[in-house]
């Protein structure tokens, strides 16, 4: 396929660190491009630079001509006080985006109910300004789109949504993207070619996820006695893939033989049983009930009703369900932070639980305290595999080196931090462990390394998590919680997905009933003044636009004043776009009428 990007030679460096060096890579038609790697070791300064938003200190970058090159990062930096429908579709009118199909799908995908087209960005929450940065991108025509980290703050249907856009909107052998995310289900989903950027060089593989970690094994296998730790998680993550989703190892066309005989060779990924048994000690027979519980907001709202939920010891439990569907008000009941409106828990008598958060504030009393400090005063110990590991045993095998033992916890990484989090919760010694949004922050390989600490997990297991990978991974059971009740899915994340779908489209249909029962009211409907308020911020963008564009046009005609051409032609311009912004004022001031007559 004919290139679309080339980077050649690149070399990359900063004040503590060299990233890259002499790398030469390209982005070809047709290519479908996920990258990974550690933290820090240089993936987003890579696709800035072959995206040109930043200047590498040696090599080149070329790009075809006319290239159009769509870039979305991780910041989300939009202003704040545009609205959204400013942010999406900018001044455009509304018959022209609302008559594009793929502008409405973009908008249908990405922007539900809960945020309002009038909205402005700086009230929204950091996943609906995630989506509003897709949305704007997305429905515009690029030849290569480059996403950094699309998924964050993005619940499982928004994933899966955009898994099936990119797919749909780049067929086979058309244009191209590159997209840095720790989310390896999406990797799996979209990518035909990995790069795994490590020690300043990019190395590239067939496939996606699965295979990726297939050559990766291969390649580790011939490695030398230093990187036997990490050939051994990354076989055990390849005996998960043929395991427990085998649908993913179609994809590599090469030495499946091999490595089919390779994974036979491999133990299951945890020992239920014996976990199990571990945890009935710890535990007792009895963890938490929730029986008949139902929970209402201070408003009246009812967010649980009438669940039921017998967890037992050694449980590895998921839980699904879409932003504000009450998965946290759940946790909170078990826990005992939220009290139920009605039913009853029952908690056994040695139940202790922990709580892995969202947030850092855990960390914020001993922000000035040095990582060794901290783990100097763990007398704790952790047994995995039947080994016992110390507190420095466990921050190594999460990923922490000799020389951030002596790093300031308030200088960490966010994934560093949360790592740390982690390991400080296990030395507690619970016997029920929660994790709510776990991945924030954290790269394929410390994933896969916190995966394997919590194979040998002794206890029950509740997972919250926008991360399916992760979740079909470390569960054996999930549920979803829709319309306030708990759902055991059987059948996964796919029945829950099915099932979201469904309800998504009775309450379409009932909105579309309760719509036409009120068609023959007299009075204008609310559809008519959010089309009022759409109008009234689009003259006033353009009337601000132009009345700047006509003082610029004074300006430059005084300074033109000894040259007859020059002003009989900026005199045109001004006439022009004082015409115009006469029609903006009038534009204005009829919504504004309408407005007023609602």
């Amino acid at each position: 396929m004919p290139p679309l990007i080339v980077g050649e030679r690149l070399a990359m460096s900063f004040p503590t660190k060299d990233v890259l060096s002499d790398v030469t890579l390209g982005i070809a038609e047709g290519d479908r491009i996920g990258v990974v790697g550690r933290n820090g070791d240089g993936k987003s300064t890579l696709l800035r630079i072959l995206g040109k938003r930043m200047e590498p200190d040696e090599g080149r970058v070329t790009w075809r001509r006319d290239l159009r090159v769509g870039y979305v990062d991780q910041s989300d930096a939009i202003d704040t006080e545009l609205t959204v429908g400013a942010a999406v579709v900018g001044d455009r009118a509304e018959h022209e985006w609302a008559g594009d199909a793929r502008v409405r799908d973009v908008i249908d995908g990405l922007l539900p109910q809960d945020v309002s087209w009038d909205a402005t960005i700086g009230r929204l929450s950091g996943g609906q300004r995630r989506r509003v940065a897709l949305a704007a991108a997305l429905i515009e025509s690029w030849d290569v789109l480059i996403l950094d980290e699309p998924t964050n703050h993005l619940d499982i249907d928004a994933v899966v949504w955009l898994a099936e856009h990119l797919k749909k909107r780049w067929p086979a052998g058309t244009g191209g993207f590159a997209v840095v995310t720790h989310d390896r289900w999406f990797l799996d989903e979209v990518c035909t070619t990995t790069w795994e950027v490590h020690d300043r060089t990019v190395d590239a593989f067939e496939g996606g996820y699965a295979a990726y970690v297939l050559q990766r094994v291969e390649r580790d296998r011939q490695a030398a006695a230093s990187e036997a730790r990490r050939q051994n998680l990354m076989r055990k993550e390849l005996a998960w893939l043929r395991r427990g989703a085998p649908a993913r190892t179609s994809k590599p066309k090469f030495r499946i033989d091999a490595a089919n005989e390779l994974i036979e060779r491999e133990p299951p990924v945890r020992d239920s049983v014996e976990l199990t048994q571990l945890a009935t000690a710890r535990l007792g027979k009895d963890v938490v009930d929730l029986l008949d519980v139902s929970v209402q907001a201070p408003d009246g709202r009812t967010i649980l009703r009438d669940v039921e939920w017998r967890i037992g010891p050694g449980e590895r439990a998921g839980i699904l369900g879409v932003n504000g569907a009450g998965k946290s008000t759940l946790l909170g009941v078990v826990t005992g932070e939220v009290k139920p409106s009605a039913g009853r828990v029952k908690r056994g008598k040695t139940v202790r639980i922990a709580t892995l958060s969202q947030s850092l504030h855990e960390l914020d009393a001993i922000a000035d305290e040095r990582v060794s400090d901290v783990i100097g005063r763990q007398r704790a110990t952790y047994v995995a595999g039947g080994k016992e590991l110390t507190p420095g045993q466990l921050l190594e095998r999460l990923g922490f080196r000799t020389q951030q033992l002596s790093t300031p916890i308030r200088d960490l990484s966010g994934g560093q931090r949360r790592r740390l989090q982690l390991l400080l919760i296990i030395l507690q010694e619970p016997n029920v462990l929660i994790l709510d949004e776990p991945t924030n922050d954290m790269d394929t390989d410390m994933l896969t390394a916190i995966e394997d600490l919590l194979d040998t997990w002794p206890g029950t297991l509740l997972v919250v998590s926008h991360d399916r990978y992760l979740m079909e991974r470390v569960t054996d059971h999930q549920y979803a919680v829709i319309g306030g009740h708990l759902r055991h899915l059987p059948g996964g994340v796919d029945e829950y997905l099915r099932l979201q779908r469904a309800v998504e489209a009775r309450e379409a249909a009932e909105v579309a009933e309760a719509a036409s029962a009120s068609a023959p009211v007299s009075r204008p409907s609310a559809r008519r003044e959010r089309e009022l308020k759409k109008e009234l911020a689009r003259a006033e963008r353009q009337v601000e636009r132009l009345t700047a564009q006509v003082e610029d046009l004074d300006a430059q005609m005084a300074q033109a004043a000894t040259d007859p051409d020059r002003l009989m032609s900026l005199d045109a311009e001004r006439r022009a776009a004082a015409g115009e912004l006469e029609a903006a004022e009038a534009a204005w001031l009829d919504a504004a009428s309408e407005l007023d007559a609602l």
